[in-house]
């Protein structure tokens, strides 16, 4: 059940994502939502750090400070919390109890986090990855995405590989895992089939000096036509595959029940440049660890 058969591979390869039914178990998905609900119980972020998350260029553009921008920018290495749009006074005080405002954790629960680190390196995913051709896939990021109940954001429609990318393409892929039923009332992902294969209209890159790091898009996305994209419910336990080039998005959570998932990208680090102008990068503390243990 974790090798892929010929065929779902070919629907992969065609469409640019794929699900994979059931792939983790009910107990599993309880697993990891038991451990989120601790580390968020146990949360303690300074004010100065409560940053409230957006997928749209120009917000995230528009962060409130350096403070803010070193926060997201240095978390490729470490586990931090991020929020959702409005949930804090100007004095940054929490609007709404904490646990419903935030709107995902990231972006290293895969090296840091037990429950994590196992469910990414599980002997499933491992077989997965090999049976999709990787042959030194390394994990380059994790995060846990809540989709909170009637105000969850949305997410635009974008290209993972904008924000994570690589020399040549096509070596990027998603696992995103559904810990609660993924539906069109609360925000499942949307795919447009077969964009995975015209390359990368625009990037999220590095700019300024080593003291003031900073971000800048390059390049425009392009206004996608919204009768091409196709709604991917996915029930708990499922698997989505996701190519790094495919255009993919999420509506609003406009519903009372949350969509929590997992999800991490694997990078093929055989023959692949990870790009120097990409805003995660790995460091001394974190090189990115090898899938394959």
């Amino acid at each position: 059940m974790s090798c892929l058969s010929p065929s779902q591979l070919q629907k992969f390869q065609e469409d640019g994502f794929l699900v994979l039914e059931g792939f983790f178990s009910a107990d599993e998905c309880a697993v990891m939502q038991q451990r989120i609900g601790k580390l968020v119980a146990d949360m303690d972020v300074p004010v100065h750090c409560r940053i409230e998350f957006s997928t749209r260029e120009e917000e995230q553009l528009r962060t409130k400070g350096q403070g803010d921008k070193d926060y997201f920018l240095s978390s490729g290495d470490k586990i931090r919390y991020f929020f959702e749009k409005d949930v804090f006074d100007e004095k940054g005080n929490f609007l709404v109890p904490p646990e419903k405002s935030i709107n995902k954790i990231g972006h290293a629960l895969h090296a840091y986090d037990p429950v994590f680190r196992s469910v990414t390196h599980s002997p499933k995913v491992q077989a997965l990855a090999k049976s999709l051709g990787f042959q030194m896939p390394v994990v380059v990021q994790s995060m846990y995405i809540f989709k909170q109940p009637l105000f969850g954001g949305e997410v635009v429609p974008h290209q993972d590989s904008t924000f994570l990318h690589t020399e040549p393409l096509g070596r990027l892929l998603g696992l995103w895992i559904a810990l609660e039923n993924a539906t069109l009332e609360n925000g499942c992902l949307w795919f447009i089939p077969g964009s995975h294969t015209g390359g990368v209209s625009r990037r999220l890159v590095r700019t300024g000096d080593g003291s003031k790091p900073d971000v800048g898009f390059l390049g425009s996305e392009p206004v996608w036509d919204a009768s091409l994209f196709v709604p991917t419910p996915a029930r708990r336990g499922d698997l989505v595959l996701i190519h790094g080039e495919v255009v993919h998005k999420s509506e609003k959570n406009l519903s009372d029940r949350s969509r929590h998932a997992y999800t991490f990208h694997l990078m093929e680090s055989l023959g692949t440049v990870w790009s120097s102008e990409n805003w995660l990068q790995p460091s001394a503390e974190l090189p990115f660890p090898p899938l394959y243990t």
